[in-house]
Formats: C-alpha cells, structure tokens, sequence
C-alpha cells in the first residue's frame, strides 16, 4: 500500500499521481508493503481487560466447582 513519510498516511494506490509522488504534499510515495509495530504508547483498551477479568473469574469458579464435586465423589 503507497505510504507518504512526510503526510504520515497511507494512501490508496489510484490516488498516488503519475511518477509515484503524493497527491497532498508532492513527496516521493514508498509503495512497498509496511507494517507499522504498534507504539509503546498504545495502550490495550479497557474492554479487554474486562474480558480477562471475566474469563479468570470464571474459570476460577468453575475450578471451585470441580474441585468441591471431586470431594464428594470420593
């Protein structure tokens, strides 16, 4: 996908003018493939971590409840 260094955007290939230079700013457009590692400032959203907290919690009581039927097999 054709990425501009100075605009900082990606653009879409039909959008890159004849000669390969960004339609915004004029610049030289770099069409090889890049993937952009995620910044440590990106945080994981909070939804997720309540999805974690959720699963553990389950797990944990379903843990309980295997444990306390064992115990009254025996």
């Amino acid at each position: 996908m054709p990425w501009c260094d100075t605009c900082d955007v990606y653009l879409a290939p039909n959008s890159v003018d004849e000669g390969g230079t960004c339609p915004t700013c004029g610049g030289s457009v770099d069409t090889a493939d890049r993937i952009q590692a995620t910044s440590p400032d990106q945080a994981v959203p909070w939804h997720f971590w309540v999805v974690v907290v959720a699963v553990v919690a389950y797990l944990g009581w379903r843990l309980i409840q295997g444990i306390g039927w064992l115990v009254q097999q025996l």
